[in-house]
């Protein structure tokens, strides 16, 4: 694929396409646990690059983009058998004054099969007192793609 990442819009958030690399299968030849933390990585980190809020402390977004995970959980329903593409279908689910929850899915690529569920909270820090900040309009806006219907209701403050 080239580093390429693909997504697809749809109401439930996004779908972005993430290699499963050969040191990311266990003993047992299938992907380890731990290693679905990182798929996940992958796909938030290609999604919010690619939307002008890249990891990258020179960025001019850097700041607004200041998370910490608070809380992680997976259940796991089929193991990932081989190196390759998989999908990562990613969403949020809240989006408060300091946090967000996010909701994904680890799926094959026609989303068939569905590897791994689950949920991650961040909290926006301030980078100098790392204390929770409020998350602003400006990226406040950028997440409404992500949002499920219900969190679009319930969620977006008006401007």
């Amino acid at each position: 694929m080239n580093g390429e990442t693909m997504i697809a819009q749809t109401l439930d958030g996004v779908a972005e396409t993430v290699e499963v690399h050969f040191e990311d299968l266990d003993a047992q030849g299938v992907v380890h646990n731990g290693r679905y933390v990182l798929l996940l990585e992958r796909a938030l980190s290609a999604y919010w690059a690619r939307n002008g809020y890249p990891w990258d402390p020179s960025s001019p977004q850097f700041m607004n983009v200041f998370f910490v995970v608070k809380e992680f959980s997976i259940t796991y329903h089929a193991p990932i058998t081989r190196p390759g593409p998989v999908s990562v279908r990613l969403w949020i689910d809240h989006l408060g004054t300091t946090s967000a929850v996010y909701g994904f899915r680890v799926v094959s690529r026609d989303e068939s099969v569905t590897y791994a569920d689950g949920r991650r909270v961040q909290v926006r820090l301030d980078p100098a007192t790392l204390r929770p900040a409020v998350i602003g309009p400006e990226l406040r806006a950028a997440c409404e793609p992500l949002l499920t219907r219900a969190a679009r209701d319930r969620d977006v403050q008006p401007a």
